[in-house]
């Protein structure tokens, strides 16, 4: 007698469901959604009767003080969830090195030019507009930023059609500028080290990399296995870090330095493929673009106005204008103008799929700053600065006007590639002629013989 394979259900009610939205939570359009929502919930609390709610809130403290824990939400949203999406772009940029675009040098050369210049264009915009004050000039680092998860959700949004070697720009632009932020912030923003609790982070992150290094089977095949081992490990070193005064989201990036790309050499003997790297962004991606950034986008974007008055400030605070002018026009700017150098100078050719036009569209994507770059504000004026304030309302305004401007031109360039691509679909057989009007040709009826009959 056969039997009947069980049936595997799941382990619980609700695991479906669990699945369906962590798959939405991948997506860039979803995780670019909930930050938009965020930050607007943020402004509509912050500036409504029951704003003081929403401030007691931030503000709210919690933590351990002898260890240096005790922090408001607000901060603990900025240094703690942000080293999620730290730990995430650490685990891009480390694949894109070691099997991606930026592993050889042709074709990573544009897109890391073209940050560059994306950073250094708004730099000085920002600075020739606020002029010497050393109080506004040290804010010089906000316009540099780019938010990849925004930039990228607003690109799905718009660009269906878009040859795909315009997002690999974009996505290497971005990941690239956000390397450039990373070491900014641990460079600039770091006032007073500790040198013990330092030595002590880097003894445990490296503890954390041989560990991952040497039971990558283990965390790729067991889920649970790296929430239980390597969590804890990498809490530590993020505490660590945190008390020796470097900003401790470069804790994130420190430890997906360490995980492993490429699959050993037992694990291809096997035949399987132990991308731990990619197991871990697969993995904690809806994490950060469904919590993570999110709650950090909701405690930095709260910014009480203060009506019509608190608007004229800002509008005329040279902050405000730097910031806009630097990520709105210095962005796309410092872009193009980087990359025409190079290919005059260097004689480098881009993809022939790549327009200057949609160059364009992706510089002014470039111009939504957002998350890294309230980030920064934070570290440049610090909390209840009006400065601060006025960065944060800057920052929002530009990536709304960056969005729609790059939106309009690639919305139109988006249409004409897919006219091309229709076109190309019709056209199958390549004769320049589409098929759907070419008629059958009539069939040949027998011809008559002379006798009558029928050959």
């Amino acid at each position: 007698m056969t039997r009947t394979p069980p049936v595997r259900t799941p382990a619980w009610p609700g695991y479906a469901e669990v699945t369906r939205v962590t798959a939405l939570l991948r997506t860039e359009a979803v995780g670019g959604g909930l930050l938009v929502l965020a930050a607007v919930i943020a402004i509509v609390w912050a500036n409504s009767p029951v704003a003081d709610g929403y401030f007691a809130l931030r503000d709210l403290r919690i933590g351990y003080e002898p260890w240096h824990l005790e922090l408001s939400l607000g901060a603990w949203a900025a240094d703690g969830l942000l080293a999620v999406f730290f730990f995430l772009v650490g685990l891009e940029l480390k694949r894109e090195v070691v099997v991606g675009d930026l592993r050889r040098f042709s074709t990573a050369i544009v897109p890391v030019t073209a940050a560059a210049g994306g950073v250094i264009v708004p730099a000085l915009i920002y600075l020739a507009i606020v002029g010497p004050q050393s109080s506004l000039a040290q804010g010089w680092a906000i316009p540099t930023a780019t938010d990849i998860a925004f930039a990228v959700a607003v690109l799905a949004l718009v660009g269906s059609h878009l040859p795909s070697p315009l997002r690999i720009f974009l996505l290497t632009l971005a990941v690239v500028d956000d390397l450039i932020a990373i070491a900014i912030i641990a460079i600039f923003y770091t006032s007073e080290i500790e040198v013990l609790p330092l030595v002590i982070a880097v003894a445990v992150i490296a503890v954390y990399g041989v560990i991952a290094q040497r039971y990558r089977a283990l965390f790729a095949g067991r889920p649970l296995a790296a929430w239980l081992v390597l969590l804890p490990i990498g809490f530590v070193a993020w505490a660590f870090l945190h008390a020796s005064g470097v900003h401790a989201t470069i804790a994130g990036v420190a430890l997906a330095f360490t995980i492993p790309v490429r699959a050993s050499r037992r694990d291809r003997g096997e035949g399987s493929r132990r991308d731990l790297a990619q197991e871990f962004e697969h993995r904690f991606r809806p994490l950060s673009s469904g919590f993570a950034v999110p709650v950090f986008a909701f405690f930095a974007a709260g910014v009480a106005i203060g009506g019509t008055d608190g608007i004229a400030r800002a509008v005329t605070d040279p902050v405000t204008i730097g910031i806009v002018a630097a990520l709105v026009l210095g962005k796309p700017i410092g872009i193009l103008l980087s990359v025409r150098l190079l290919t005059l100078v260097g004689r480098v050719r881009l993809d022939p799929a790549l327009r200057w036009v949609d160059l364009l569209g992706v510089g002014l994507l470039a111009g939504i700053g957002f998350t890294v770059s309230l980030l920064i504000a934070e570290l440049s004026f610090g909390e209840g600065s009006l400065h601060n304030d006025d960065a944060k309302i800057a920052i929002m305004l530009a990536s709304v006007l960056a969005s729609l401007l790059a939106s309009s031109i690639l919305l139109v360039r988006n249409r004409r590639y897919r006219r091309i691509h229709e076109a190309e679909r019709i056209d199958d057989d390549g004769d320049g002629v589409p098929d759907v009007y070419q008629a059958p040709l009539p069939e040949k009826k027998p011809r008559p013989s002379r006798r009558g009959r029928s050959e």
